[in-house]
């Protein structure tokens, strides 16, 4: 395990995140991706002695520097699990938390993962091709390469990456492979990429979406967004606050969809007398970095915080 370190991380979206999530300074509060504790930090200021803050990570890392930590270490109000965020209903449950006034979800990789060569996440070290978030299960990217067919490989890399030489990509890979050579570091992955990949958008290196597609696949990112945000909403309380940061438009497009379709209300289209069932959340708004943060913190640029709060399920039913 590498050593935790917060020198090379900025939160994106940091005050905007906590002004919109922090409404009750007494109320209980969940930050599902404690990273480097940056946002975790600035929630707690924002707390009275009666409030709460429970942070989630599934990198033992992430974990490690908040036990390194020592204010938050002994901070009473501050706890952290080393679990994904989609067992978040079950993980508050178990502390007898049934209800939270707020829900933060910043997705997406931390620099200090980024810029540790044995996590395998970045071609810009050279390092094992791991990219698991969770390095203490799972299987990593090598293990993946080295057993996937070309049609598989190709739909991870088209689907998850929007990588158009998916399949030119898939093909190289497997030809390695046979030839037995297989990819088993990052530096092998990018010069593979790079010779199959043959136009490159401007300022962006040819393996950047295979990486990304690697990621997301390996950790589940996708499926794990959904299941955490049908969590977030069953815990908040109403008045409570979702507030979700995305990175790249896969993640936002499911965050975008999930709060429209729980801001409507529902009607059963098999039973037509039946009353509405009333929508649980009310969009709040999408908020983007300024142009200070996106020139000073390369993350931010494409970065875009969506806000929904949980509305009063039996008010809004009330009277249909």
């Amino acid at each position: 395990m590498s050593a935790p370190s917060d020198l090379t991380h900025q939160s994106v979206l940091l005050s905007e995140a906590v002004d919109a999530l922090v409404t009750d300074g007494d109320g209980i509060y969940v930050d599902a991706t404690f990273g480097r504790g940056g946002h975790a930090r600035a929630i707690l200021a924002r707390l009275s002695e009666r409030g709460r803050l429970v942070a989630f990570d599934r990198d033992p890392d992430a974990v490690a520097s908040a036990a390194a930590d020592l204010i938050l270490a002994a901070d009473p109000r501050f706890a952290i699990e080393h679990t994904a965020f989609s067992a978040m209903t079950s993980t508050l449950a178990a502390r007898g938390i049934e209800s939270v006034s707020g829900v933060l979800l910043d997705l997406g990789v931390s620099s200090p993962q980024i810029d540790d060569p044995e996590r395998g996440f970045s071609f810009r070290f050279d390092g094992p091709l791991d990219m698991r978030m969770d390095t203490t299960r799972g299987e990593s990217a090598a293990e993946f390469l080295a057993r996937a067919d070309e049609r598989h490989i190709a739909e991870v890399i088209r689907d998850y990456g929007e990588e158009r030489f998916a399949l030119q990509v898939a093909k190289a890979l497997v030809a390695r492979r046979e030839g037995g050579r297989p990819v088993r570091t990052t530096g092998d992955l990018a010069d593979v990429v790079a010779r199959a990949v043959k136009t490159r958008e401007a300022g962006q290196n040819p393996a950047t979406r295979t990486f990304q597609a690697l990621r997301i696949f390996v950790n589940a990112e996708l499926e794990e967004l959904e299941q955490a945000l049908s969590a977030a909403v069953a815990v908040l309380a109403p008045g409570g606050r979702l507030v979700v940061i995305s990175f790249h438009s896969l993640e936002d497009r499911i965050v975008k969809t999930f709060v429209a379709h729980e801001s409507k209300s529902v009607v059963d289209r098999r039973a037509p007398f039946a009353a509405e069932q009333p929508h649980r959340l009310r969009a709040l708004g999408r908020v983007k970095p300024g142009p200070t943060e996106a020139a000073t913190n390369p993350r931010a640029r494409s970065a875009v915080m969506r806000v929904a709060e949980r509305t009063d399920v039996r008010s809004a039913g009330a009277g249909r």
